[in-house]
């Protein structure tokens, strides 16, 4: 299976390391540009992800996530901006075989957005 869709809603999404092209490292040990089948070149992000919680109860620890961008999501999203991620999907993979075997989920989306600022409370309540 591949590219299943996942709900972040939840989650605050921060940046850690801003946006960038993603390269990998050919046979050389040089970088290269990493494009999707079409040739549209990926990019990627470090985000912080950390459940949300209503006030007064404390959040379970957040974890680092990088997510491979489909397109350029230009300027704008430096260190510590908060996002949300456009189309977010999770794809397993495994790599290794026999003793030595490794498995986990990329994350990957169709963009960045800026996040939507958290409704205020009603009046009266605290």
């Amino acid at each position: 299976m591949r590219d299943l869709p996942v709900i972040l809603d939840g989650y605050k999404l921060t940046v850690v390391e801003p946006p960038a092209p993603k390269t990998r490292e050919d046979d050389n040990g040089n970088q290269v540009p990493v494009t999707d089948r079409q040739g549209a070149l990926q990019f990627v992000v470090s985000l912080f992800a950390k459940l949300q919680v209503p006030a007064g109860q404390r959040a379970p620890k957040g974890e680092e996530i990088k997510v491979t961008l489909e397109t350029d999501p230009g300027d704008g999203f430096g260190e510590d901006t908060r996002v949300a991620l456009i189309n977010p999907r999770i794809n397993p993979y495994q790599l290794g075989s026999g003793d030595r075997v490794m498995s986990g989920i990329a994350f990957k989306a169709a963009g960045l957005a800026p996040a939507k600022a958290p409704a205020p409370a009603p009046r009266g309540e605290k």
